[in-house]
């Protein structure tokens, strides 16, 4: 019997050899995104039969991994070869992961593969064959370099061994301890233990005590381990404070040359009741009728931190202070950071300063950047400052109240332009001698503190304009800019999605001033209402990270084309680099090498994420701590996060969220919709969503994990029927 033929009259294709083509002709492509029209075109497939099988074959080999989708509807060859590198991504509960160099897809390395490497280790793995439709596996081959050896946990010492028991998601095993590499602990101290060995057999890992921080519970104790978990420093070296103590205080002559002095004009600083080291300074003098002088004051770190000394060191490798709930980490010794450096009332002081000329519509005349010495007048807190602009009465109210309706001013014209005006309130903790939480209250951001954001927004604006804003045919010299890119469409849509059931809408396409504004209507739209914090969060992640880099884009939520960090040098490092090189380029010098700073922003990028992170955390505990004492009360809150695992639920009253686990919903089964953001139930169809209000108990507080577990006493269905 004769084979059959395709209507042109030639041999038809079976599945295997059209694999087989298909697979060549991949190869000859590599490095190219194909469009099934293409692949369809160049390997003469004519008839609907060969073009349908064509599709089924390209169907199997993305279920296999063996094609990756670039963008819809285009194709291209996973050739990713067999051995790879990349980081690992360890789990508690052994479902590992390696994340490949090159971009490609997740590949699931189980435990029994992982050479015991740890948690953002960079590894070489070697692929396994790929089973059909499962997911691409492999093992460790190599631990090319180590992210993190140390851990943060309990000790629990018996006579004739201990371990650490560490509370870290990424570690399946509490590490074992030798008898004589215990460091003096006792059971129940905190301690950093540095892994050791990990012997091929062993289920723990060994390690020895680093340092013991205290006895569990003890406040001092668990802040340093929250600062040791996240890699943070919570002592001070003492050959940098020795070095610091060595620096003169006086003020010489040489220290004068060059600067302007505004000793004579009116300066005062505002800051938090609880701040120590001041930074920044305004000072205001009325050159003729409706004419004002502005200066920005800004302590001259770099004055007394020389480049490449022990100090400035120390502060690179910080590279900014840590603010956690009871206490201050700072990037800079003592010495500097709260002395010499901070701008204390009735003490003459080194400042770095931009001077404005301002008519009263706000309108920036000339402007100028100099070396000053200053003297201020007075120390405000924001809530005095407040009170003056609210009652016009008291020290400098005519100056405070001058500089207010500048700021306004300048405020308008931002959010005219697109800046998005995200206004968020703080949680804040009442905090006894001992550090224990007693009450909650929240920080709100004022026209007091909205003075100071505004002209500290636009001496940062004209420093990074004076670098960056050269004519087109010139190049700009290098410079660390603070970028922000715009937001993500894909979130954008999401976040459309979600207000939609609060009946609010936004752009999430047209000009990037068009969507802000549209964002900015909505943030306006929600004041006051009760959904308005859920929706400021939730719109929060649909924006991008602001972060250091030499390469400007600009700032999309300031709505500026340049934009730095000029103004904290006390406490941020990128606010050091900019000073020296706004030096430099001030003189005359030639630009700098782009990729020793570029690093340097990557760097200063890192160690603010984790500085956060460690804030967070440390908020957490306090609401933990916060909460362990009202176990068994109930309070009303609002469903803040919807999970496979649960419900977040943040209560009113005091902003701590728990977790209502899905074990507790036993009354059906669930499902998770991410999308919409909500739970249903398969049988009665009760729907959990962010934002319904609910009442809750407290359950449980775990210290330890930083978690607070609710149950559910009365949630929206119930209160609807009511």
């Amino acid at each position: 019997m004769s084979k059959k033929k395709d209507k042109k009259g030639g041999k038809r294709i079976n599945k295997s050899e059209l694999s087989e083509r298909l697979v060549n002709y991949l190869y000859t492509k590599v490095n190219e995104s194909l469009t099934t029209k293409q692949i369809f075109r160049d390997l003469n497939l004519t008839t609907h039969p060969l073009k349908m099988l064509c599709s089924d074959i390209i169907s199997e080999m993305m279920d296999d991994g063996l094609l990756t989708m670039t963008e819809k509807g285009q194709f291209k060859l996973n050739d990713h070869g067999l051995i790879m590198t990349g980081k690992f991504q360890r789990k508690s509960n052994g479902k590992n992961s390696f994340i490949p160099d090159d971009g490609s897809e997740t590949i699931f390395i189980a435990e029994r593969n992982s050479a015991h490497a740890m948690n953002n280790d960079k590894v070489k793995i070697a692929l396994f064959a790929k089973k059909k439709n499962k997911e691409a596996e492999g093992e460790v081959i190599d631990i090319l370099e180590r992210a993190n050896d140390t851990f943060v946990g309990t000790l629990k010492v018996d006579k004739y061994y201990a371990f650490l028991l560490t509370e870290n998601r990424t570690l399946a095993n509490d590490i074992f301890i030798p008898k004589d590499k215990l460091k003096s602990g006792k059971n129940g101290d905190k301690a950093v233990v540095k892994v050791i060995e990990w012997p091929d057999q062993a289920k723990n890992p060994i390690g020895q005590v680093i340092d013991i921080l205290g006895q569990a519970g003890d406040n001092t104790t668990e802040m340093h381990a929250i600062l040791a978990e996240f890699g943070l420093p919570y002592v001070y070296p003492k050959s940098v404070e020795e070095a610091a103590d060595k620096i003169p205080t006086e003020i010489t002559e040489e220290d004068l040359e060059g600067r302007e002095d505004f000793r004579d004009a009116v300066t005062f600083t505002i800051d938090p009741k609880d701040a120590k080291d001041f930074d920044d300074a305004l000072s205001i003098r009325e050159i003729k009728s409706g004419l004002w002088e502005i200066g920005v004051h800004i302590a001259d770190v770099t004055h007394y931190v020389k480049e490449g000394s022990i100090i400035d060191k120390e502060a690179e490798k910080r590279a900014t202070s840590v603010y956690l709930v009871d206490r201050t980490i700072p990037m800079l010794p003592e010495k500097l950071s709260n002395g010499l450096c901070s701008l204390r009332p009735d003490e003459e002081k080194l400042t770095y300063s931009v001077i404005f000329t301002m008519n009263e519509k706000g309108e920036v005349k000339n402007s100028r950047i100099t070396k000053t010495i200053i003297k201020s007048n007075r120390r405000f807190t924001y809530e005095e400052a407040q009170e003056i602009i609210e009652t016009g009465k008291g020290d400098y109210s005519n100056e405070l109240l001058e500089l207010n309706k500048l700021a306004q001013i300048l405020r308008a014209q931002r959010l005219s332009n697109g800046a998005i005006d995200f206004d968020r309130v703080e949680v804040r903790f009442e905090i006894d001698e001992t550090g224990k939480p007693v009450s909650v209250y929240f920080k709100e951001s004022k026209e007091a503190n909205k003075l100071i954001e505004e002209f500290m927004l636009m001496a940062n604006r004209s420093v990074a304009e004076y670098v960056g804003k050269v004519p087109k045919d010139k190049k700009a010299k290098v410079f660390p800019y603070r970028i922000h890119d715009l937001p993500d469409p894909d979130k954008l849509e999401n976040l459309n999605f979600f207000i939609n059931r609060f009946g609010y809408k936004i752009r999430t396409s047209g000009s990037s001033k068009e969507v802000a504004k549209s964002i900015n209507k909505l943030l306006h739209d929600i004041n006051g209402k009760k959904e308005s914090e859920l929706i400021e969060t939730v719109s929060l992640r649909a924006m991008q990270k602001a972060r250091y880099s030499t390469d400007n884009i600009g700032h999309y939520g300031l709505a500026f084309d340049f934009y730095t960090h000029f103004t904290s040098p006390i406490r941020r490092f990128p606010d050091m680099m900019v000073h020296r090189l706004l030096t430099k380029y001030l003189a005359g010098g030639r630009t700098v090498q782009k990729d020793k700073y570029e690093e340097l922003c990557v760097h200063s990028s890192e160690m603010e994420q984790i500085a956060a992170n460690a804030e967070r955390a440390s908020i957490k505990y306090k609401q933990v701590e916060y909460m362990s004492e009202r176990i068994g009360k109930e309070f009303d809150g609002i469903i803040s996060g919807v999970t496979e695992w649960g419900l977040y639920v943040e209560v009113d009253e005091s902003k701590c969220e728990g977790m209502v686990p899905m074990r507790d919903l036993a009354d059906d089964y669930y499902d998770f919709d991410e999308k919409c953001y909500c739970l249903t139930g398969r049988k009665k169809h009760k729907k959990y969503s962010l934002g319904d209000h609910v009442t809750i108990k407290v359950a449980k507080a775990n210290l330890e994990k930083k978690q607070l577990d609710y149950t559910l006493v009365e949630d929206i269905h119930e209160k609807k029927s009511k």
